[in-house]
């Protein structure tokens, strides 16, 4: 049964023109200064659209976007900055459907990591936050975002579908040296998949990108400088121990220490499996062009390989790779029968030295020490 107001009744009886009542949409909201955090928190779910203009979030406090309404726009302005305390965080925290978030020209997420740099990272010393949890997001996309020297781990991607993110930029240069920066992996990726990585631009002290379990995974024309090379785990030991379908394109590694690398932790189960690496341009590497290990342990590999993480159907194809004269060109410690079905052609590996230790190279791969 459908119900009129008054007015509706009396205008028409009387003949007259009646216009109905609109729906008022969920508006934009901008949140500023030291009451952003709060007042986000409170009033996030009656937005669509969220603009963070100069925010100053409180020490030891989440600039909390989780659970937003589908469809809703978060775009940062200006410089957001955070309070210090020793915690694990993280700073920023968003998850939706649908979500979009963008860093508007000019805009900065500073955590100011030196207050917390010691050289340790997460191994020890202070405690210091995580940056930026992309978790459940799906569906969604994070644009143009700029992150500036993070205190460690910045991007956690975990438990999300069809994410992409693009335009994302990293300075931790500030980080470099002895006792400043460590452990600031950008982007850290479990357990999610149809995830894309375009065009980022990095500079820190860890891996440029960790995929440590998920599947249809890409990241494509991005630049990483002054850390650990795009990577493949350490995959083992945790809740999820698949890597499926992986895809390292025409990216661009310089200054870092190891170049293209897949670690499987010594001793623990799990599988990687149909991983690309492709016409990606590597120089100044300082430690292994490529290095693929089966004996990972934090710190301190074993040197002994297990086959409980077996690497199958990977593809390393068209990769020019610049060793520094003290590093190591290729670096392949694979269990007995546990690598198979590689493709390995067209690759340039060259400047270091050639490893005597490899072992278990998969017969007719084409790969070679």
């Amino acid at each position: 049964m459908v119900q009129f107001s008054g007015l509706a009744v009396a205008a028409l009886i009387s003949g007259a023109a009646y216009a109905a009542p609109t729906l008022q949409e969920r508006g934009s909201c901008t949140f500023s200064g030291s009451s952003a955090a709060a007042n986000i928190l409170k009033q996030k779910k009656s937005c669509s659209s969220i603009i963070i203009d100069n925010a100053v979030v409180p020490a030891g406090t989440t600039l909390d976007l989780t659970g937003l309404n589908s469809g809703t726009t978060v775009t940062f302005q200006g410089t957001t900055t955070f309070g210090y305390k020793e915690w694990v965080g993280p700073l920023v925290s968003v998850s939706g459907d649908k979500i979009t978030v963008i860093g508007a020209s000019g805009s900065v997420l500073d955590g100011q990591g030196s207050r917390w740099w010691d050289g340790k990272g997460t191994n020890g010393g202070k405690k210091k936050p995580k940056f930026f949890y992309a978790h459940k997001m799906t569906n969604s996309k994070i644009q143009n975002i700029k992150i500036k020297d993070s205190p460690v781990q910045i991007f956690s991607i975990n438990n999300s579908q069809q994410l992409a993110l693009s335009g994302v930029t990293v300075d931790n240069s500030a980080g470099d040296g002895d006792n400043k920066g460590h452990n600031t992996d950008a982007f850290d990726i479990g357990s999610s998949s149809g995830i894309t990585i375009t065009g980022a631009n990095i500079h820190n002290q860890d891996d440029c990108v960790a995929v440590n379990s998920g599947s249809d995974i890409t990241v494509s024309g991005s630049t990483c400088t002054g850390g650990h090379g795009l990577s493949i785990g350490s995959v083992g030991g945790r809740d999820d121990n698949t890597v499926s379908n992986v895809k390292f394109l025409n990216n661009k590694v310089t200054n870092s220490q190891n170049g293209l690398r897949i670690k499987t932790v010594y001793g623990a189960t799990g599988k990687v499996s149909g991983v690309t690496y492709s016409g990606n341009v590597l120089s100044g590497i300082s430690k292994y062009g490529v290095v693929i290990e089966q004996d990972y342990e934090n710190g301190s590999p074993t040197g002994k390989p297990t086959a409980g993480v077996p690497i199958t159907g990977l593809t390393m194809t068209d990769n020019t790779v610049g060793v520094t004269s003290s590093g190591t060109n290729t670096y392949i410690l694979c269990a007995s029968g546990a690598c198979s079905g590689w493709k390995w052609s067209g690759n340039k590996i060259s400047g270091g030295k050639k490893s005597t230790k490899c072992s278990g190279i998969p017969s007719g791969s084409g790969a070679a020490c």
